[in-house]
């Protein structure tokens, strides 16, 4: 990076930043040979194609630079496939307006596209997207057959989630002694890595997840659900946060994955807080940081997957939450104020089964006791039959 401009406004039309600071810009990129322009903002076509127009450089947004991070980090066919499906499915969305401002024009970042119709391009594009679907449906399906399987044999799983660069990925490797990719850049990790781990003769299955952060698109999180699901569909969350970033940007990036989390309908999983790196810290600001964090966040610990610090706490809290893990069923006649219900359990229970029976809906849940509690009241309310968790 050789410079940086900003400007508090509403956006332009035509720029997204005013036109003297369009030409500020095109000054600096003059000035400092610069190749390209990055905006933390999403340009529409046109604003992209006359800021390259002023500049004579490529422009490109925040999502299109999150695109290319996550094209160099994938090491998977599952995620290279994801991230060609969010790369098609953005450039569908500019297809018509691209292919008109191309017409007679070389402006940088829009060249090869003026031999093309709008229809016949968009059509091409509508077809690797459809060639791309049905290879993930078919890893989809795999994995799907792999969960059940592991449902099957009776194990519980944990998933390790939170923002990108928090150590999910050391401390995956400090419990299974595994050799998942880690380092110092974003996104290392884009596609899950299961392992079997056991702690005091307990045997889970742990989950590298990919990391969060912050306005991730919806159309990223669509095209990784795949991926972002092993969470959904975990019985423990373990949700890393780097305690030796400063406060405000901790609770930033806290709020972000908690609403990712409730984004993925993974709200209702019981959670356990690992507040990493505390290695980096002194005593004094672990506890300054903890006494603020301690009540916006689930069961938090203390750790540093780097230096083994307090991993045995951990181990520790996690068979205790999983052991008082409960399973209880359920049925309720089918009433207006049923679906509302329903989804409700789905939010805070891991629902195993659920049928919709002629006149009434039976479903087997896990949850945590108190959960439980909440759910048998409810269904009593609705003159349903609860039957009682069972360890």
């Amino acid at each position: 990076m050789v410079g940086v401009l900003e400007q508090t406004r509403p956006p332009d039309a035509r720029y997204q930043i005013g036109a003297g600071k369009v030409e500020e810009l095109a000054s600096m990129v003059k000035e400092f040979g610069a190749d390209r322009v990055i905006f933390d903002n999403s340009l529409r076509t046109l604003q992209n194609y006359n800021l390259a127009k002023a500049t004579k450089v490529e422009i490109i947004d925040r999502f299109q630079l999150i695109l290319e991070i996550f094209a160099r980090r994938a090491t998977t066919v599952e995620a290279q496939l994801q991230i060609q499906l969010a790369t098609l499915q953005n450039e569908l969305r500019h297809a018509r307006e691209k292919v008109r401002l191309c017409r007679g024009s070389e402006q940088p970042g829009f060249m090869g596209l003026g031999a093309y119709e709008a229809d016949v391009y968009r059509d091409a594009i509508k077809l690797q997207v459809q060639t791309i679907l049905k290879k993930l449906t078919v890893i989809r399906k795999k994995r799907i057959l792999q969960r059940e399987r592991r449902t099957e044999l009776g194990f519980l799983s944990v998933s390790l989630a939170g923002y990108t660069s928090a150590g999910k990925s050391t401390l995956f490797n400090a419990l299974t002694e595994a050799d998942a990719m880690v380092d110092r850049f974003l996104f290392t990790t884009l596609s899950t890595m299961t392992r079997m781990v056991e702690f005091s003769s307990r045997k889970f299955l742990l989950t590298d997840t990919v990391g969060f952060i912050d306005r991730l698109p919806i159309s990223l999180i669509e095209a990784f659900h795949s991926t972002l699901e092993e969470t959904i569909y975990s019985d423990l969350i373990i949700l890393v946060l780097d305690l030796s970033e400063p406060l405000e940007l901790i609770e930033k990036k806290l709020g972000v994955c908690q609403d990712t989390i409730s984004r993925l309908d993974a709200g209702g999983i019981p959670q356990i807080t690992a507040l990493n790196k505390v290695d980096k810290l002194s005593s004094e600001e672990v506890t300054q940081k903890f006494d603020v964090l301690k009540g916006k966040v689930q069961n938090p610990l203390l750790i540093s997957a780097k230096k083994g610090l307090n991993l045995d706490v951990l181990k520790a809290q996690i068979i205790r939450m999983l052991e008082n893990y409960v399973k209880g069923s359920f049925s309720v006649p089918l009433t207006a104020e049923v679906m509302p219900f329903l989804s409700w359990v789905h939010k805070k229970a891991e629902v195993k089964k659920e049928e919709f029976l002629g006149d009434h809906v039976e479903v087997t849940f896990e949850v945590d006791p108190q959960i439980a509690e909440q759910i048998r009241s409810k269904v009593e309310k609705l003159d349903g039959k609860y039957t009682k968790p069972v360890n």
